[in-house]
């Protein structure tokens, strides 16, 4: 038994995904920067900023603009970095990864920082931070780990080979994949922004520049998470059935089966049909609406099941394709 694979799409404006990038690199950098600035009144006028790793006890220290600004500085050559070798090399998998690593990583540590030396009035007296490193190392690593993953999922779906034919027959013996994608950048900006909306309310209350922090958090952090989630799909074919997986991680995920889908068609649809952009439901059904134009549409059990994803009328016809070969 042979294996092909059908066509693949994505959508989402290169240049507003570029402002996204952007503008979470500098949300980080500023966060970097304006945590200890904040904090000024209640710092010493040089910080600690490294602990012997024996004793525990700080034996080292920076003015407090230089506390501010050095990991900022090492942010932006750890995105220059990155940036270049991707353009030379061509490889992406690891991006994601190592960029959210590092973020969480520094700013970690520069909350940590802060923590460590609020409230005393020479540098020599700050706390401890071995318990604070240790579960920063540990957030960044499974940060790194869940954005690699998410960026290693958007690869694999980035290479299939397109076909050419709205109609698909399927001889005996083979199988079809065909898989599509779509992403709607401004949702991404949306999450980002609310995203270090959040994270800023976190980080000043692990500095211990605020004390409710997580009645800032939470829904920030929410609707980041929400509209994240619901930025980003991804639909995929075979003879099992339809799947539609959300996110950069590919979570959650719905399912049909082949034999549950009555049928399956394309049809325009605009964010105005639907009530907005996003995970929707209207008069029409359950729509994913990420861009306006083209959806493939199922049906099952009597409702209707619509994703704007580009090759819809080739999804369409495997569908249906599955669903004769079934009943026959």
């Amino acid at each position: 038994m042979s294996d092909r694979a059908g066509g693949t799409g994505r959508t989402g404006g290169a240049g507003a995904t570029a402002w996204v990038a952007a503008g979470w690199a500098a949300g980080v950098a500023a966060l970097l920067v304006a945590l200890p600035l904040a904090a000024s009144g209640r710092l010493p006028d040089r910080l600690a900023t490294h602990w012997g790793s024996g004793s525990g006890a700080p034996d080292g220290s920076m003015p407090l603009w230089a506390a501010a600004f050095f990991p900022a500085l090492i942010w932006a050559v750890l995105v220059l970095v990155v940036a270049l070798v991707r353009r030379w090399t061509g490889a992406g998998g690891w991006v994601a990864g190592t960029l959210v690593s590092g973020a969480v990583g520094l700013a970690g540590a520069q909350a940590s920082i802060v923590r460590a030396n609020l409230g005393h009035e020479d540098w020599r007296q700050a706390d401890s931070v071995t318990v604070r490193v240790v579960v920063v190392i540990a957030a960044a690593a499974l940060a790194g780990f869940a954005a690699a993953l998410a960026g290693r999922r958007k690869a694999e779906g980035a290479g299939a080979p397109t076909g050419e034919g709205p109609r698909l027959e399927i001889p005996s013996g083979e199988r079809f994949v065909w898989l599509s994608r779509a992403s709607n950048a401004w949702l991404q900006l949306i999450a980002t922004g609310t995203g270090l909306v959040a994270a800023a309310g976190a980080l000043a209350g692990l500095g211990g520049l605020i004390g409710a922090e997580w009645a800032l958090v939470a829904p920030f952090a929410a609707a980041s998470l929400l509209t994240l989630v619901f930025s980003s799909v991804r639909a995929r074919v075979t003879g099992q059935g339809l799947e539609v997986a959300f996110g950069p991680l590919g979570l959650p995920v719905r399912r049909w089966a082949a034999g549950e889908i009555e049928s399956a068609r394309v049809e325009h649809r605009t964010a105005a049909q639907v009530g907005g952009w996003g995970y929707r439901l209207s008069g029409l059904g359950t729509t994913v609406m990420l861009r306006g134009g083209e959806c493939l549409v199922i049906r099952s059990k009597g409702k209707d099941f619509a994703v704007s994803v580009d090759d819809a009328e080739r999804g369409a016809a495997l569908l249906n394709s599955l669903g004769a070969r079934r009943s026959g």
